[in-house]
């Protein structure tokens, strides 16, 4: 099984500019590199039938990316409008800043088929490609926030994978989100 980093995935998890809340230590091509050649602790499904989680144990210094909102942190959170892309519409957000959450124990790899790469214009002779990664202290899935299923059921033209919307799991996402929030750096 071969696995790439995608274009979609690189300049989030590795950013030009070099961020916190990112993965640390490594290049892209180090990670790539790990992924096929260390097998994962474990390989969980995914949301959909083209989605495979490989769950690694963290071997940088990556930290957690969702963090508990508490009455202490409370205040941190800030909220605005952003796009993953330049091509995809701006959401409504949120995140804390100014916090230093603890390393994560886990690097969880978000893997899409090499099939539905190629509906959403990635092609490749890989077998998966990374589209995603998960920083938690749990070797477990980080629900998918609200309003990415959201995107993702209205199709690859809008910048989701076109799967239906389940709303037990976006009822569960929304459990999970509403006392959380992902950080920066």
């Amino acid at each position: 099984m071969t696995i790439i980093l995608t274009d979609f995935a690189r300049p989030r998890l590795f950013p030009r500019e070099p961020r916190r809340n990112t993965i640390q230590d490594i290049t892209a091509e180090e990670f790539e590199r790990h992924l096929n050649e260390v097998p994962p602790l474990m390989v969980l499904d995914g949301y959909a039938p083209f989605c495979k989680l490989h769950v690694h144990r963290n071997w940088t210094s990556t930290r957690c990316l969702a963090v508990p909102i508490t009455d202490e942190n409370r205040h941190l959170l800030c909220s605005g409008y952003d796009a993953r892309t330049k091509d995809e519409l701006p959401v409504l957000t949120r995140w804390f800043e100014n916090i230093d959450p603890p390393v994560a124990e886990y690097l969880i790899a978000i893997l899409y088929s090499r099939e539905q790469l190629a509906k959403e214009g990635t092609r490749t002779d890989a077998d998966w490609g990374v589209v995603g990664c998960m920083y938690t202290a749990e070797p477990m899935e980080t629900p998918m926030a609200p309003i990415t299923m959201m995107r993702n059921a209205l199709g690859v033209e809008e910048g989701g994978s076109g799967v239906e919307l389940d709303r037990e799991a976006y009822r569960r996402s929304v459990e999970f989100w509403s006392a959380r929030a992902n950080w920066r750096g």
